[in-house]
């Protein structure tokens, strides 16, 4: 799953883009777009006060004047909104981080409207689904950083769980080999074998196999039977 590109309509608040630029290095997101007319919005005092070992990402943002622009070359578009809206469903931010995963977009937004008003009906009219984080009927509204944080987290958890674990390094054909020349040693030395019987030694050699054993497993076994064929 690739990560969204955010995109934050109209900030008003310079502290807010400091927290937003904390929560996605908290994550690992790195690509984000200001729609705002103001050309000095990221020049404000504050911007840096509360971007704790983000400052890089306060140097990558970039500012646009048009939603159009933020999202042109995006082929999926989540505007998020508490608003219910009439025909279109909203998806949870664990749904969305679902849908996701199942789409593969290359490139997809994820949009936040401002601290006051959030997305209105034009922006709404621009995405593609919309999305919402379930709260409290006495405060349903979050701020914008910590609407990001929640959102970050949900994309973060469903990538980790979709991830493939790391394949082990598997025992490969000299390391086995390796071993069956020390289990015909520690089995002679220690008299289970009188003479050099290739049927059992085969059959044990073939349980091992089928157990798939990685390159540090045969390693343990040969160090194991070399000892045994030392002290026999």
């Amino acid at each position: 799953m690739k990560p969204p590109r955010l995109v934050l309509l109209r900030p008003r608040n310079a502290d807010n883009l400091g927290a937003v630029a904390r929560a996605m290095k908290n994550f690992g997101l790195t690509d984000w777009v200001v729609v705002s007319p103001n050309p000095e919005l990221l020049e404000v005092p504050g911007l840096h006060r509360l971007a704790v070992k983000s400052g890089e990402l306060l140097e990558s943002v970039r500012r646009v004047d048009t939603f159009a622009e933020a999202i042109a070359d995006c082929s999926w578009v989540v505007g998020t909104t508490m608003r219910q809206i009439e025909g279109r469903r909203r998806l949870t931010p664990r749904e969305l981080a679902g849908a996701a995963g199942e789409r593969g977009d290359e490139t997809w937004a994820l949009v936040f409207g401002d601290e006051r008003n959030g997305l209105v009906n034009d922006d709404l009219r621009q995405c593609h689904a919309l999305s919402f984080i379930p709260s409290s009927g006495a405060q349903p509204s979050l701020n914008l950083a910590q609407a990001v944080m929640v959102y970050a987290y949900e994309l973060a958890m469903a990538a980790r769980s979709s991830a493939p674990a790391p394949a082990p390094a598997y025992a490969d054909d000299a390391a086995l080999r390796q071993l069956r020349a020390s289990m015909e040693l520690a089995l002679t030395a220690s008299k289970f074998l009188w003479h050099e019987d290739r049927h059992a030694v085969d059959d044990l050699m073939g349980s091992l196999q089928r157990a798939r054993l990685t390159k540090k497993e045969a390693g343990l076994w040969i160090a194991a039977l070399r000892t045994v064929a030392r002290h026999g």
